[in-house]
């Protein structure tokens, strides 16, 4: 069992608001008018246990959670590759959310990592591809 909630009817983003994609994904989500949960990685603490299950979610191993060319990265451990194990990755992401690579999304048990804000756009359309539209009295029929 998780310990980050999930609920089919709302959209839960782990972002950073300091970063690009993370403003722009902001706008995506923000206008999709669904229900939605937002934690601003930059503010909100996102503890090792919720960073796992994240990683486990998007099935993508913890390193690539991280930017590692970010420049708070790169004041750390340097600029030469580093070879660390779960756990510091873990304490990586803990001690500095910043350096979060991209965005995450959770919608009920579907977790998806958000490389371009497009790709929401597109996580959006196809889960309401099987979705009839409500006719409308004013439309054409």
């Amino acid at each position: 069992m998780g310990v980050i909630a999930k609920d089919d009817n709302q959209i839960t983003l782990f972002y950073n608001s300091e970063n690009s994609i993370g403003k722009q994904t902001l706008g995506y989500v923000e206008s999709s008018e669904r229900d939605i949960r937002t934690v601003d990685v930059s503010k909100d603490k996102v503890t090792g246990t919720q960073w796992a299950e994240l990683a486990d979610g998007v099935k993508i191993p913890i390193h690539e959670l991280i930017d590692q060319d970010h420049p708070e990265f790169k004041k750390a451990y340097g600029t030469e590759k580093v070879d660390l194990d779960e756990h510091d990755w873990l304490r990586v992401l803990e001690k500095s959310p910043a350096v979060l690579a991209y965005p995450l999304v959770i919608q009920g048990k579907q977790f998806l990592a958000i490389k371009n804000p497009s790709d929401f756009a597109k996580f959006i359309e196809s889960d309401s591809a099987g979705i009839e539209k409500p006719y409308k009295k004013d439309e054409e029929v």
